[in-house]
């Protein structure tokens, strides 16, 4: 019989000022990289019998608790599972710490204040691991942790069969079709990576989809869409015109043309009709990008660069948006012109000049978007924000 574990996704603290915006709203494990969540994975392989809980910032403790116990196996949201790591995890004896080759801790089977105060009396190797430490690590990483997702989600099923108005370029058994898919008169390519399309999902005719690809439940590939790997749509998003290598963690829009790459996009945001945002510099040098914990832009060593949108962000139609830009959360952008490279949360305006927005414009917008999903606003939700609204004066 398996043992129940009292297990808990903690949240490395500078880690999680790095992955700011995206992490204000949620601990790191609910990040989206691939087809599902870093905390889906863990759970799939860890097994689905143990108590799950959180080790995140104070504000977001009440939607996401810690359930500590006098023995708990502390396991980092940051860091991306593979069967072997799960593995290693669940071996671990009291007392024993679980460190990658670069010294990130992976897991601690022990105490509270043991893990706290980081004593522990083994080291265990884990070698080589993907821990997303930066936002672009998200779509840096999403090409092949898409694909063993694909593996892990599609082993032992069949597809729904493709229907004859649609035209499947490369091999077969790299596509996946969820009963209730809906893929009519469009173009799949899977030569280069897997397809995957989740329940209920629509991808409409003249789109053309390049794998690696994932749609997840209730998301839509709008008519004559071009979309290029790796892109990861989470449940219930839109996308139009043209996407490359993106992840939408989920409820969120990009429906109409206008180019969108290397980004990652958080939830209830939405991306107006003609905007275009940049992921290549002019002199093909090397990125800046904005960094909550250092207050700065640095060096992201990177070529390839988009956008990084916080929750419930927006951006009008024919806007432009600049290489490497960091939206916050609540942001409304608007108006001709490229913004500065970084807008700080619940900030309203266009390059001609920003103001704040008000808490209760904000709850009010957000309640109209999340009702048309059938999902209604909480008061800890509330909380959530009025905390962010409250932390981000520092960052304007």
């Amino acid at each position: 019989m398996e043992t129940k574990r009292n297990i808990i996704f903690f949240d490395d603290t500078e880690t999680r000022r790095h992955l700011l915006p995206l992490t204000y709203t949620r601990p790191a494990c609910h990040l989206r990289v691939g087809i599902t969540t870093i905390e889906e994975k863990w759970r799939a392989l860890l097994g689905a019998g143990h108590r799950y809980s959180y080790l995140t910032a104070s504000y977001l403790k009440v939607k996401y608790p810690t359930v500590a116990r006098s023995h708990n196996l502390m396991v980092a949201g940051h860091v991306v599972p593979t069967p072997a790591l799960a593995e290693q995890v669940l071996a671990l004896r009291h007392g024993d710490a679980l460190l990658a080759s670069d010294g990130t801790l992976v897991a601690f089977n022990g105490a509270a204040s043991e893990f706290d105060n980081r004593t522990w009396s083994r080291e265990v190797a884990a070698g080589d691991v993907i821990a997303i430490t930066r936002t672009y690590h998200i779509f840096e990483n999403n090409a092949a942790v898409l694909q063993s997702d694909f593996e892990a989600l599609t082993v032992g099923r069949q597809s729904a069969p493709l229907p004859p108005s649609t035209t499947l370029i490369g091999p077969a058994d790299r596509l996946f079709l969820e009963p209730d898919a809906v893929v009519d008169g469009a173009t799949l390519n899977t030569r280069e990576g897997c397809i995957y399309i989740g329940r209920d999902v629509e991808v409409m005719e003249g789109a053309c989809v390049r794998g690696p690809f994932a749609a997840l439940d209730h998301s839509k590939v709008r008519i004559g869409a071009k979309v290029y790997g790796a892109t990861t749509l989470g449940p219930h998003c839109k996308i139009g015109g043209e996407v490359e290598n993106s992840v939408f963690i989920g409820y969120s829009n990009k429906a109409h043309e206008g180019f969108l790459g290397d980004a990652v996009i958080g939830q209830w945001c939405n991306i107006g009709g003609g905007t275009t945002a940049s992921n290549l510099k002019n002199d093909y040098s090397m990125i800046k990008m904005w960094d909550y914990a250092a207050q700065r832009f640095m060096p992201t060593g990177l070529q390839f660069c988009g956008l990084m949108m916080g929750d419930h962000s927006k951006i009008g139609v024919n806007c432009m948006i600049n290489t490497a830009t960091v939206i916050g959360v609540g942001v409304e952008l608007h108006g001709s012109g490229f913004p500065r490279n970084f807008v700080a949360s619940f900030q309203t305006g266009s390059p001609a000049g920003y103001n704040t927005v008000a808490l209760p414009a904000f709850f009010a917008m957000a309640e109209r978007v999340m009702a048309r999903r059938g999902i209604a606003l909480t008061d800890v939700d509330r909380d959530i924000f009025t905390a962010i609204y409250n932390l981000s004066d520092r960052y304007r």
